[in-house]
Order: structure tokens, then sequence, then C-alpha cells
């Protein structure tokens, strides 16, 4: 990532609180490998999201502070999680039934690509020998709502293309787009940009882009703390 974007935009733990704004009360929402987890961290107080884990366990809270780890209890990645109160564990089996089943609300993933149709490219980088599907397959079926969490750019160049080039994880599966510079809606009728980072202008994130973005009627952007 350039400096220019690590100084631009929305910090990933402010894209993580915005993220779970978008979250409706009572949703089952599953949360990806990466920087998807950084959601569970920032649920608003009073809103029941309960959040899944495809290793088997409903219920996630926020990351455990240092020292009380359990590693007895942790997420896909691995990583440690904090159970709320009438959270559970199960076998991985279930954990998939569920998802297959259409009881996820909504999934909140990284990606690679993805390209203005929603299709999504999750798992291969180009020329890597390595590198497998897993659940990401199932969720972005069998979830009602598919949003990803992603930076902008990566150091292969733009993100959001007009075709993906990457190997497919699901076609035409993507709903809602969130990145450091934008929130971008996937319609019919293209991309839709609905908000805007702070400091950021819908031509630089156009710039950024390789594949036309139209902008929302109502769209919301913020230039150096002024709501416009």
């Amino acid at each position: 990532m350039s400096k220019e974007l690590e100084q631009i935009g929305w910090s990933m733990p402010d894209l993580a609180s915005r993220v779970a704004l978008d979250l409706e009360d009572g949703w089952f929402v599953n949360l990806g490998i990466g920087l998807p987890t950084l959601v569970a961290d920032y649920i608003p107080e009073g809103k029941e999201i309960i959040l899944h884990s495809e290793n088997g366990l409903l219920g996630l809270g926020p990351k455990p502070e240092p020292g009380e780890e359990d590693w007895d209890l942790v997420n896909a990645g691995k990583e440690p999680i904090t159970l709320r109160p009438g959270g559970a564990f199960f076998s991985q089996s279930e954990s998939f039934a569920m998802i297959r089943g259409g009881h996820l609300d909504a999934a909140v993933l990284g990606a690679f690509q993805v390209s203005q149709y929603g299709d999504l490219a999750s798992w291969k980088l180009p020329n890597a020998t390595l590198g497998r599907v897993g659940g990401a397959m199932d969720l972005t079926a069998g979830s009602k709502r598919v949003f990803l969490f992603m930076q902008h750019t990566s150091k292969l160049g733009p993100k959001i293309v007009e075709e993906c080039t990457y190997p497919l994880t699901t076609p035409r599966c993507v709903d809602r787009i969130y990145t450091n510079l934008a929130i971008i809606d996937v319609t019919e009728d293209g991309l839709l940009v609905l908000e805007l980072a702070p400091g950021v202008t819908f031509e630089y994130v156009q710039e950024r882009t390789a594949a036309p973005l139209k902008v929302h009627a109502d769209l919301k952007t913020e230039i150096i703390g002024v709501q416009l």
C-alpha cells in the first residue's frame, strides 16, 4: 500500500465500526478471516448481532484483553475470541449446515478482487502455487447478504475491476463493498457510491477503481470534518 493511501480515508478500525453500524439488530452474521474479524470489537452497545464462525461458534464477542486469551476458544483464523452469554460451540458440520441452510443474514468477507457485477475472487492470487476456496464458497452462496471489507487497492493495483482476472470464489454474489475510501453498492445498474470517507472525493475514488462508478443521489461525504 502506498504512503498516500495510508494517510487518507478510514482506518481499518474506523471502517469496522462503520460496517457494524449497518448490521441490523437480530442478524446472524459470519465474519471472515482477516480484516472482517475487527467488526466484532465494534458492535454498538444495545444492538444484538449474533456472530458466527465456520469452525463451529455462535455468539462471538470482542477480542480478549492481552493475557486473557483462551487458546481453546478461537475463530476460523485461529485468533483468540470471547463468547457472549448464551453463545455456543458445536461441530463444523453443524456450522456448515447453518450456512448452507440459508440461516445467515450476512457474511462480511475480504477480497482480492471484486467485479462491477459483484463477482468475488478471494482465494488465489496470480501466480500463487497455493490456495483453496475454503468456506468462502459456502458463505457467499448461502448468506442472504455478502458485504466486503477491504482496502480499496493493493500493491498489484485496483481491487474493484470490470472483470475479475483471478480465480472466482462465487459469481454475482456481492451486495456491498466497504473500503478505506468509500462504501459502494453493487446494483443492476452498476457500482453506486453511497458514502465517501473523510477527505476523499468521488474523483479520487474513481481514479483508483478499474470499473465505472456512479454517484448515489444522497451521497454522503465529509471534507475536513464538515458534513456536506
